[in-house]
């Protein structure tokens, strides 16, 4: 008999706390641990729905704690084109690139000569961003290139990313 009632407390004990069947229960993502990883996982978000193409090609927005950098660029396959470096001379051909997985057609940061010498602080303001956003519009212009479509890179659309958007699309690329 003890036998018995032991089988029978040690069977209750065993018995689910929660509901057995689990096939409707909303299924949340683990949040991000640190700043970098949120900033990754919504850039992978973005990128499922936005690439370049020849037609418009993605005009990508990198910013760090000291400098911001805009490429613009295709993710179209098998065709050449030029990589322009901008310097005292725009539109100087360095060399002619012939990349399967995309192609750089045009790029501008904080780090090149001719806008670091017209900045007067670092490149890592709302100015600076201005500047580039200017330099990259004027280089697509010159290259054909009116329409892009504009990847922010998973960072929000405020600060230095709105102003690089802002001074692009006043210089006259529409996005």
């Amino acid at each position: 008999m003890q036998a018995c009632s032991f089988r029978a407390s040690a069977l209750s004990s065993l018995a689910p706390t929660r509901p057995v069947s689990r096939a409707f229960a909303p299924v949340v993502a683990k949040a991000a641990d640190t700043k970098k990883a949120s900033t990754q996982a919504r850039h992978k978000r973005l990128r499922k729905k936005l690439s370049g193409t020849t037609e418009r090609p993605r005009m990508a927005v990198f910013k760090s704690n000291e400098h911001i950098y805009v490429q613009v660029g295709t993710e179209a396959l098998g065709q050449s084109q030029l990589l322009l470096e901008t310097s005292l001379e725009p539109g100087t051909v360095l060399q002619v690139i012939d990349d399967s997985n995309g192609h750089t057609l045009v790029h501008a940061s904080t780090i090149m000569k001719d806008l670091k010498e017209s900045l007067e602080t670092g490149g890592a303001n709302m100015a600076a961003a201005e500047v580039v956003g200017k330099k990259v519009a004027e280089l697509c212009l010159a290259k054909n290139i009116d329409k892009v479509a504009f990847d922010r890179g998973g960072f929000r659309y405020h600060g230095r990313i709105k102003a690089v958007a802002d001074a692009a699309r006043a210089g006259g690329l529409v996005f």
